[in-house]
């Protein structure tokens, strides 16, 4: 059975999450005509969507771009993404259901397997279990529109995040923050985790800055 074609929206909301399209890239709009097989009219409506998001960036004659922050942009983005992933975690460990907490469980013991048998190795496939456990805090949370702030947010980000974890050293210690901040969810410890939580999203101005130079 035929599954069904993505959005336009949808495909190029995958593009950004998978690495397809980096910050600063140009979206491709006759591919996207041609490989989805619509007018430019949807495409145009989806575009005018992801600006309003501030996901992409439209500039006349040339085009749309994904979103690429200046430093001083980007580090008010980590700022604001930081509060949000910190209050999702706080509200998880006030919420926390039975489901939750297994599927909780079962993330971390995700990403601790991949930090024991890879290593530095394979840093998008770990950046993938990296979305997986911040995903289920945010569900756990119990508050849908703070988890569309958190996903939406955290795309401006998602790039830098991925080239992040090709240094030595930081997925291991990702890994065992994640481990940290679970615990302090299961055991109902809201202001720690908030805390924990904070810690562990933001990085440095140099750091930053490295990123944004790395991806440029």
């Amino acid at each position: 059975m035929k599954q069904p074609q993505k959005s336009v929206t949808e495909t190029i909301l995958h593009h950004i999450d998978t690495g397809v399209l980096n910050p600063g890239d140009l979206i491709d709009e006759d591919a996207l005509i041609a490989t989805l097989e619509i007018s430019r009219t949807p495409l145009r409506e989806a575009l005018i969507k992801l600006e309003a998001h501030g996901l992409i960036q439209r500039q006349p004659r040339k085009g749309a771009y994904v979103f690429r922050p200046t430093i001083e942009e980007f580090l008010s983005i980590l700022e604001i993404h930081a509060g949000l992933e910190g209050q999702a975690a706080g509200l998880a460990a006030r919420r926390l259901s039975a489901a939750s907490g297994k599927a909780l469980e079962a993330s971390v013991a995700a990403c601790d397997a991949h930090s024991a048998t890879k290593g530095d190795g394979d840093p998008d496939g770990y950046y993938q279990l990296n979305l997986m456990f911040h995903g289920t805090i945010a569900e756990a949370a119990g508050n849908t529109f703070l988890t569309e702030l958190v996903k939406s947010n955290a795309r401006k980000l998602m790039a830098y995040y991925r080239a992040r974890y090709k240094y030595n050293g930081v997925i291991e210690a990702s890994a065992q923050e994640h481990r940290h901040i679970a615990q302090l969810i299961l055991d109902r410890q809201s202001a720690e985790a908030e805390t924990a939580m904070q810690s562990h999203v933001h990085f440095g101005q140099i750091t930053a800055m490295d990123l944004l130079t790395a991806l440029g």
